[in-house]
Order: structure tokens, then C-alpha cells, then sequence
């Protein structure tokens, strides 16, 4: 009796296995890089990352860009604090008020490309410019300190609570159980939703999914506000964390994110990329980050690492469809 067994496809096990190399060297390097206390602060200091890569995963999927997710999440911030400061620390009305604020901007930016066929990387520059203008003269680059007590309480809490050797408690955040349903819910929409078949569709092909009965003009408009909502829940997690409104938090912030997205194996041409490997790209780019500090060497060298990550994921993106192409144009003469 022949049996036959099939190995299950593991798409993300390059990436897994980058990561796990990457840890080694690292904590070889600094064996304090591996401790239980780092991990959790390495978590809980990359939650905002996290949150906005799955909306960042969405527009990367429909072949688009998104560069004013870093003057977004600076405006909802300031929302966010004004909003407690002036008006309530109800959390549920702060997260309600916050992800409205976060869906209108996304809207804006769906609206131009979806509707006036503007390209992605142009209309969101301006609308990066414009809301980066907005705030610095609303706000006047000022911080905002002295949030309510109940807020700094939630961004203080946490589960699982160990103490260490030290003495010191630490725990799982409760900002983490907002990163887990944003991973469920992005999941369950790409997987099991028409909407998700359709954002992989205009990815792939824009004209053949338009054939196929996918409105494109519908699925970009809600890429882009489905993503500003997670910028508003990534703006109230962060400030629950800092306690504090900083205008230039994030500085650059955008490239971090597109990054993060493109490491977990997404095309920047539009329709591959998953939730596992975009979690697994922001662990990539965050051990990164992690490993050159505590090895010690200059910060300056992360921004250098994010520009050789984008550089040769787009030209490997480019070489792989050259690639597909002129094997596409063989086939279609040997059929001649």
C-alpha cells in the first residue's frame, strides 16, 4: 500500500526562518536581548507599528502606497488628547471619536484615488502635506501633557502580571487585546469576506477583477477609511502608552511601516501579502531595530537598514514580474 504524504505549503517559513536567524545572531551578540522582560518591552513598544501594518497590508494589497499614515496617526493623537483633556475620559466615546476622526482622513484619501483616479503615492503626499500643515498651526508644535488619571490607569494595566528577579511586575498590555482583534478582524475580512477576494483581485489584475464584477471604486474607498479606523485605535493605544501627545513621534513613521509590510513577503505591485507574514515583517523589522540598539550601534543606522528593505523588495517585486512576463510572452509564441 503506497501512501502519499502531502507537506501542508508554508508560504511565511522564509520569513519565520529569517526571523529565527536573526534572533540567534542577536542574541549571541547581547544574550539580553533574549530575556522575557526585553521581548514584552519590545512588544508593547511596537503595538502601534503593528496596528497600522494591517491597514498598511490592505493598501499594499490593492497595489497602492500610503506615505500620510504618519501625519494621520500625528492629527488623531491630538484629537485624542483634546478630547480627554476638554471634553471626556470615557474610553469607549475616546476610541469612538479617535477611529471616526482616523476614517474620515482614510475616506479622504479613498475618495481622490478611488473616485479621481489620482495616483496613491500622489494624493496621499498631499494629504500628508496638508495635515502636517494643519496641525502645526492648529497645535502650534505643542505637547500635551497632564491626560486624566483613568486613561493613564488603562495605559498602565496589564494581565498575566510575573515578578521578576528584580522585583519589578510586568505583564501582558492590555493595548495587546486591541492588537488582537485588529489581526482577527483584518484576517477574517481577507479570507472570508467578498471584500477581501476583491482587495486581492484589483491587486492582481485591476481590469480583469472589474470584469469579474469587483467595483474597485467600492473597495479602495473602504481600504483606505478600514485603515484610518485602525490608525484612530493605533493613535488611543499609543497615547494610552506615552501618556503624552509629542508632535514629532512620528517623524518618518510611514517608511517604519511600509517596511514592516513589505518584509512579510507583501508585493509592493499589489495582490500578495497575508496577515502572518506582515506580523512577521514587523517582528523582523522591530528585532532590527532592537538588535542595533543593544549591539550598540548608531540609530542612524536604521534608517539606512529601512531604505535597503524597501530598495530590494521593489526590485525583486520587479524582477519577479519581468520574469512572469517574458515566460507569459514564450508560452504565447510557442502557442503561435
Amino acid at each position: 500500500m503506497k501512501i502519499n504524504l502531502r507537506v501542508p505549503k508554508f508560504r511565511e517559513l522564509p520569513i519565520l526562518l529569517v526571523l529565527a536567524a536573526i534572533a540567534v545572531i542577536i542574541t549571541a551578540a547581547n544574550p539580553s536581548f533574549a530575556t522575557f522582560e526585553n521581548l514584552l518591552a519590545l512588544f508593547k513598544g511596537n503595538l502601534t507599528l503593528s496596528i497600522m501594518s494591517m491597514g498598511m497590508l490592505l493598501v499594499i494589497l490593492t497595489g497602492g502606497i500610503d506615505v500620510s499614515v504618519a501625519s494621520v496617526i500625528t492629527a488623531v493623537t491630538f484629537i485624542t488628547g483634546n478630547c480627554l483633556l476638554h471634553f471626556t475620559s470615557n474610553l469607549f466615546i475616546v476610541f469612538l471619536v479617535s477611529s471616526l476622526a482616523g476614517m474620515v482622513m482614510g475616506y479622504i484619501n479613498g475618495f481622490f484615488i478611488a473616485r479621481l483616479k489620482i495616483p496613491p503615492i500622489v494624493t496621499t503626499l498631499g494629504t500628508m502635506s496638508v495635515i502636517q500643515g494643519l496641525v502645526l498651526y492648529i497645535t502650534g508644535g505643542t505637547w500635551i501633557t497632564e491626560l486624566p488619571d483613568s486613561f493613564i490607569d488603562f495605559g498602565r494595566a496589564a494581565v498575566f502580571t510575573i515578578t521578576m528577579k528584580n522585583g519589578r511586575v510586568i505583564g501582558f498590555p492590555v493595548q495587546g487585546f486591541i492588537l488582537t482583534g485588529v489581526i482577527i478582524l483584518t484576517w477574517f475580512i481577507l479570507r472570508y469576506t467578498v471584500m477581501g477576494r476583491g482587495i486581492y483581485a484589483i491587486g492582481g489584475n485591476l481590469e480583469s477583477a472589474e470584469r469579474m464584477g469587483f467595483k474597485s471604486n467600492h473597495i479602495l474607498a473602504f481600504v483606505y477609511s478600514y485603515e484610518g479606523f485602525l490608525i484612530g485605535l493605533a493613535a488611543v493605544s499609543h497615547t494610552s502608552i506615552m501618556r503624552q501627545v509629542d508632535p514629532n513621534a512620528f517623524l518618518g513613521f510611514e517608511m517604519q511601516v511600509i517596511a514592516a509590510v513589505v518584509l512579510g513577503g507583501a508585493s509592493t505591485l499589489g495582490g500578495v501579502g497575508s496577515v502572518l507574514g506582515t506580523l512577521l515583517g514587523v517582528a523582523i523589522f522591530c528585532v532590527i531595530n532592537n538588535g542595533l540598539i543593544l549591539m550598540k550601534i548608531p540609530t542612524f543606522w536604521q534608517k539606512i537598514v529601512v531604505g535597503i528593505i524597501i530598495i530590494g523588495s521593489i526590485a525583486v517585486d520587479m524582477a519577479q514580474k519581468q520574469r512572469a512576463e517574458r515566460k507569459q510572452i514564450r508560452v504565447d509564441v510557442e502557442q503561435l
